[in-house]
Parts: structure tokens; C-alpha cells; sequence
């Protein structure tokens, strides 16, 4: 327990803010959010000026034109909470073994471990 409580939680935690699949998702969720802002604002700023110049203002500059921004940005927001990380399934079957600690110390190897062996 000594191995969890000092190593293990930060083997999780590492292993999970440092996986691949959260880092591509997160970027994706970033640019669907930045594309779906840019839209609105624009969106915005293209109604305010219409009103004050009392003209109707040409939209179809935009970069963001037809596209359906706000789906886009539920669709990653969906992928986001639905995204699932093997590790996660890794470590699950490891805390529900008889000896989770070991299970874990195998999933997360600890260098050690190592040099006690070869002492």
C-alpha cells in the first residue's frame, strides 16, 4: 500500500493526463470551440454593424460560412465525456483483482523494483 500511496496514484494520474487520446481530443475540442466563438462573434459583430450602417452586411466572408458550428462543438463536446482510455481499462480489472497493488505494479513498473533485483 506504501507503493500506492507514494508511486501508484501519480502512475494513474500521469498515465491518464499524458495519454495520447486525451491529448487529440482536447486539441480538437479546442479548435471546435475556437471555430464556434469566432461564428457567433462574427455572427454578432456582422448583425451590430448592419443595424448601425443600416445596410445589409455580406456574411459569406466569413471563414465559418454555412458551417454548423454549434454541432460541431456538441459532436466533440460528446466525444470528449464518451472518450474512453485503455489504460483506464487496464487499471479498472487491476482494482478489481485480489491483489490490486500488484496488479497496478505490473501495469506501472517502477524502476526500483528493477535495481533491487539486480543488487
Amino acid at each position: 500500500m506504501q507503493w500506492l500511496k507514494e508511486r501508484g496514484i501519480a502512475c494513474v494520474a500521469e498515465s491518464v493526463l499524458n495519454s495520447e487520446e486525451i491529448d487529440k481530443t482536447v486539441a480538437r475540442l479546442v479548435v471546435a470551440t475556437w471555430n464556434d466563438g469566432y461564428a457567433q462573434g462574427y455572427a454578432e459583430c456582422s448583425h451590430h454593424v448592419g443595424s448601425a450602417l443600416k445596410v445589409d452586411w455580406d456574411t459569406r466572408r466569413s471563414a465559418t460560412y454555412g458551417v454548423n458550428t454549434n454541432a460541431a462543438l456538441a459532436a466533440m463536446k460528446t466525444e470528449f465525456n464518451n472518450l474512453q482510455l485503455p489504460v483506464m481499462d487496464l487499471i479498472n480489472v487491476a482494482l478489481h483483482s485480489d491483489d490490486h497493488v500488484a496488479q497496478l505494479k505490473e501495469i506501472f513498473p517502477d524502476g526500483e523494483d528493477e535495481d533491487e533485483d539486480l543488487a
